[in-house]
Order: C-alpha cells, then structure tokens, then sequence
C-alpha cells in the first residue's frame, strides 16, 4: 500500500508540473516595449482546453502603479493574467481598460477587482449601459456554454468611469489616450482604443486583427471599422496591439484587416451594382482574398462578412 502511494503521489506531482508549466507558457506577458507587454491569447474560441482564454491583455507598468488592458474572459483567466503582471511587478494595478462590449475581453475585471478593490476600470460610456443591460450576464452565460462549465464562478464587474474621446488618463507614473468617437461604429458601437503616449503603442480591441477573422454583430459597422482602421494608421505610432493576434507596427498588423475589410466592400459594392445576390458576390471575392483563406474563423465569417457588408450598402443607397 505503501509504494501504491508513493507512485501515486509522484504521477500527480508529474502531472502537476506538467499543468503548471503549460499554465505558466499560456499566461506570458511578451515585452514589446520598455515598460510595455501584451499576452498573446490564443486565436481559437473559448473552449473547454483553453478554459475560455482568448484575448490579449496588455500591461503597462509605471513608476507607482500598473496598468492592465483587456483583464480577459473568466476569473479565471483574469487571476492568471494578474498572477503573470506580478511576475513583472510588485506595483499595485491602479487602472484597467475595457476596450468593448465583448465579455472575453473584460469579464476578468472580477479578479483584478478582488485584489485591487479600488482600481477604476474605464470603458465607452455605451459599453458601461450595455454590460449591465444584459450582455455582461449573457456573456457569462456564452462562457459557461462554450467552456463547459470550466468559466464558472465568473459574474460581471462592471466599469467604474465612462470614458470620452481624446481623455487623458494619467495612471501609475504614465499617461494614455483614450480614442473613440471617431465614428457611430465599427467593431461595435461600444469601442475604446488606447494609447500608452510615451511608448506609441496603441491597444485596438477587436477593431483591430490579425490571422482571425471576427463576427460583426448587430451593432458593428463595416464601414465604420475601415474608417477606424485608416485613422490608426495616421497616428503613426510605433506598436499596434491587436484584440486577436500578434503585436506589430501599421505595415505588419494594421493593414492587413483594413485591406481584406476593403477588398470584401469593393467586391460586394461590385455585386451590388450588378444586381448580385450575396451568394453570387461570396465566390467572387473569395477568389480575391486567398491571403485569408488561413485565417482563423475564414470559412465561418466570409459569408456573413459579405451578407453585412451587403446590407450596409443597401442601406447608404437608400
């Protein structure tokens, strides 16, 4: 009995620095610049294996506090996503940025608010009235499904300050830039961009990514994502962090959405004068957009992305 413990106890502890070790890999902060991280989340859905972590949370740090963006999708995650910022600092998190409405992107606050219940977690005025309307209980619901239970414990922790377009946030020794404003809408109606002013890097949200295409619900626009897209560019920055995929400048991670966002309205406006159905437009533009075909989410989101975009058209010709 015995030795039927002792190999026991050495499989779990195995097992356990295994866990740990992959746990440890998948909750990295990548530095990109001095005093700048963003952790790469993974570029599928929320899902049982990645226990709903998708997104990437950035962290900046400053002289007397931290900064997080985006905390991520569960309590779960966001209590890793703190657990890595404190292997880079002891500094307390002063301030959080929501970026929008979509829960992977903010249901994390829960943890970070449980260590820090003094932390002022900014977001668009309209994300702050939509997430305690209903979509912050919605989505925990959606992670709960998707996840298969592995989310709960998570309830919605709401933003404390409604941001404005072009508001100075002095946080930590450091200072941001909150950008919206800059039309009705694009990934949503709900977006906020962020800029760490002394690195010049810009956090996007969802407005912004790169080898996964995402959806455009009922209250994105199209349009409004490709004006947002042309305006981050002429910030000229040095770093644009995308909600989805890898951190890189205008060239390497902005441009390549603004240009299948232009190639699927110049395709579908095409269509449109020619009196095309959106099932006649999708294999017309898809033969246009091979660069995506490995993109993730492709194959689910071209067709919607020709459907929304369709309307839209309609809609600016009536």
């Amino acid at each position: 009995m015995k030795k039927l413990l002792l190999i026991l106890t050495a499989i779990f502890l195995v097992i356990a620095i295994i866990w740990l070790s992959q746990n440890s890999e998948k909750y990295k902060f990548d530095k990109i610049a001095d005093n700048v991280y963003v952790m790469h989340g993974p570029l599928d859905e929320p899902n049982p294996e990645n226990r709903g972590f998708m997104n990437n949370p950035g962290l900046i740090v400053g002289n007397i506090g931290a900064v997080i963006v985006d905390p991520g999708s569960t309590v779960e995650v966001g209590s890793n996503v703190l657990a890595a910022a404190e292997k880079i600092t002891n500094k307390p998190i002063v301030v959080v940025f929501n970026t929008h409405v979509h829960g992977d992107h903010w249901l994390g606050n829960q943890a970070i608010v449980a260590r820090y219940p003094n932390v002022k977690i900014y977001a668009h005025p309209n994300m702050i009235e939509q997430a305690k309307s209903g979509e912050g209980e919605r989505w925990v619901k959606l992670m709960h499904d998707l996840t298969e239970g592995a989310s709960d414990g998570t309830k919605p922790t709401y933003p404390t300050k409604a941001s404005t377009h072009l508001q100075i946030v002095n946080a930590g020794g450091e200072t941001f830039k909150i950008h919206h404003n800059i039309t009705r809408a694009a990934h949503t109606n709900t977006d906020i961009m962020v800029e760490h002013v002394k690195s010049k890097t810009l956090f996007m949200g969802d407005n912004g990514l790169l080898h996964r295409h995402g959806r455009f619900d009922n209250t994105s626009d199209m349009h409004g994502n490709i004006k947002v897209l042309e305006y981050v560019i002429n910030l000229d920055l040095d770093y644009y962090v995308p909600g989805h995929g890898p951190t890189g400048n205008a060239e390497s991670t902005v441009k390549p959405f603004l240009n299948y966002l232009r190639i699927v309205r110049d395709e579908v406006k095409k269509g449109y004068e020619e009196d095309l159905a959106d099932y006649e437009i999708k294999p017309i533009a898809d033969r246009k957009l091979t660069a995506y075909h490995d993109w993730h989410g492709y194959k689910n989101n071209m067709g919607k992305h020709i459907g929304k975009m369709l309307s839209e058209i309609e809609n600016l010709d009536e």
